[in-house]
């Protein structure tokens, strides 16, 4: 299905940027929820808070891929626009494929793109040669992350691992750089970043924050991610290994989930009454403005995943029918 609609989002002054997080990813049908860590101490740069600037408005599409139009989360898109994502909800009979897909964005331009011999793909980053990063998941349950680099893919698991089950990429820049998280034998997070041509692997740990996810990174090495502490959920800037966190104003759930060269930030958060939003963050380390962004179509069930560097965006809503949407949004 593909529908166009206009719409603005609305902008939000930002309030403070706090240091703390709580993480609950859906991956393949099932939930990882970690448990807390102690809050301490967040050696954190302060953020210059701007004005009030005016909304950018979108024009939003919605794309499913008719093998599942059930099940579409779009996760990724590259300055030629094209997206990365998958379908199927991972429940019995609808498991995960994954997929890239080209303008014009027609059933036609969806490519299936899944990890050899897996059960279950999820493509989550494209970069810009439109190399791909991911996970797969075997039959038994277990997550491996991915990347796909002209053509070969990959498998990546952190030696750091132990007894869990869980690794993904979530990230992947044009450098090569890959980061993602594994969760330990007790549960807990762990973010990193992964050279993809040496397959070494470097722990981010944010000050006080043991229990981390890095979720994107842009061609300059600028990392973000989430992070727990107590109940809430707060996002991090890493610049090289200089961490800041923030929140949106007045939430305790905030996670960043993509950054581009301009060091413009999406995510989502959660408002008082439990509704997830997108957000957009702008200059984030030198006058720092929050926008909500919502798809008209699925106020209140919005996340924004992924954008290039000209403000295209993409994520995905749940409609009136209870369906998940693929979202594009064009400023």
């Amino acid at each position: 299905m593909i529908g166009m609609r206009t719409a603005s989002a609305r902008p939000v002054s930002l309030a403070f940027f706090a240091g703390t997080a709580v993480l609950c990813f859906t991956a393949c049908g099932g939930s990882i929820a970690p448990s807390g860590v102690s809050n301490s101490t967040f050696a954190a740069h302060s953020i210059a808070l701007a004005a009030r600037a005016p909304a950018t408005t979108f024009t939003f599409t919605t794309l499913d891929d008719q093998a599942d139009p059930t099940f579409n989360q779009l996760l990724g898109i590259n300055n030629s626009n094209k997206i990365a994502g998958y379908f199927g909800s991972g429940l019995a009979g609808h498991p995960n494929k994954g997929y890239t897909i080209v303008p014009p964005y027609g059933q036609g331009n969806y490519a299936n793109e899944n990890f050899p011999g897996s059960a279950q793909t999820q493509v989550t980053a494209i970069n810009k040669s439109g190399y791909t990063a991911g996970f797969w998941v075997g039959s038994k349950g277990v997550n491996r992350g991915f990347v796909e680099w002209k053509g070969v893919f990959t498998s990546y698991r952190d030696p750091n691992t132990g007894s869990g089950t869980v690794n993904q990429l979530l990230g992947l820049n044009d450098g090569g750089i890959a980061v993602g998280f594994f969760v330990d034998g007790t549960g807990k997070n762990h973010a990193y970043k992964l050279n993809q041509a040496t397959g070494v692997f470097t722990p981010i740990v944010p000050p006080g924050g043991k229990n981390a996810v890095a979720t994107g990174i842009n061609d300059n090495g600028v990392i973000v991610g989430f992070y727990t502490v107590g109940t809430a959920t707060d996002g991090f800037i890493d610049k090289g290994g200089s961490f800041t966190a923030f929140s949106f104003p007045g939430s305790a759930n905030t996670m960043p989930l993509g950054i581009n060269i301009h060091n413009q930030i999406v995510g989502s958060y959660a408002d008082s009454s439990g509704n997830t939003h997108g957000f957009l963050l702008s200059h984030p380390l030198t006058g720092a403005t929050f926008q909500t962004v919502d798809d008209p179509l699925g106020p209140g069930t919005t996340v924004v995943n992924g954008l290039n560097d000209n403000l295209d965006l993409v994520g995905f809503y749940v409609d009136a029918a209870g369906n998940t949407d693929g979202m594009l949004a064009h400023p």
